[in-house]
């Protein structure tokens, strides 16, 4: 809990200082990347909630999201990817909006087949569009975690679904404990939480291991 509070700094004025997590922007920033009117096409305050977790899309290919065909290519696929859809419960669905071949991997593949972008930066932007489907998958989580890129949306499914869906309750019992806004998913709290453990041990991983 109480890394929730620091990482989102619920309590604190929003104009005191610079925040310490820039992060905690992320899921917020314009209203966030779901809301109806923008849920199938890429911002601007996309790209730069995004950067509020550090990492940068290249100046030619954020242009080409915003205005050109990659963008239109993005938004066709986004459009078949549920945006009220927790992991937890998407297996329910037909077709299975997380399945290898579907569009959400399309999508994946589309971003990560762009020069410098990769699966970090793949993984962000589509957490920003789908914050309930779709985790996001760094260097810090990789480690922490354990599992590979690959399967990691089917992978951590598998675990948000044990024992009755425990693990995704207690993620929704934290949000509504933490007094944490609506943007803020479940599954972007299990992120937070382990980042906010495992971020200083990240370095070794991110040694072996390019983004």
């Amino acid at each position: 809990m109480k890394d929730l509070l620091t990482y989102y700094h619920v309590g604190e004025p929003r104009s005191a200082t610079p925040p310490l997590f820039t992060g905690g922007w992320f899921d917020q920033l314009g209203g966030g990347g779901d809301r109806p009117d923008t849920a199938n096409r890429i911002t601007a305050e996309d790209l730069m909630a995004v950067e509020m977790l550090g990492v940068q899309y290249p100046a030619k290919v954020a242009l080409w999201l915003l205005v050109g065909d990659l963008g239109v290519q993005l938004s066709a696929l986004l459009a078949e990817v549920p945006r009220q859809v927790d992991l937890a419960s998407s297996g329910n669905l037909q077709p299975d909006p997380v399945a290898d071949g579907g569009p959400a991997d399309r999508a994946w593949q589309l971003l990560i087949n762009q020069p410098n972008v990769r699966w970090v930066k793949a993984s962000k932007l589509l957490a920003r569009k789908r914050p309930r489907l779709l985790p996001i998958y760094d260097s810090v989580v990789a480690g922490g975690a354990g599992y590979r890129v690959g399967c990691y949306w089917t992978c951590l499914r598998r675990v948000l679904q044990q024992d009755d869906s425990a693990l995704h309750r207690q993620l929704v019992q934290l949000k509504g404990d933490a007094g944490l806004p609506d943007p803020v998913s479940p599954i972007r709290i299990l992120d937070v939480a382990v980042w906010m453990r495992h971020r200083q041990g990240a370095d070794d991983f991110r040694r072996r291991n390019t983004a």
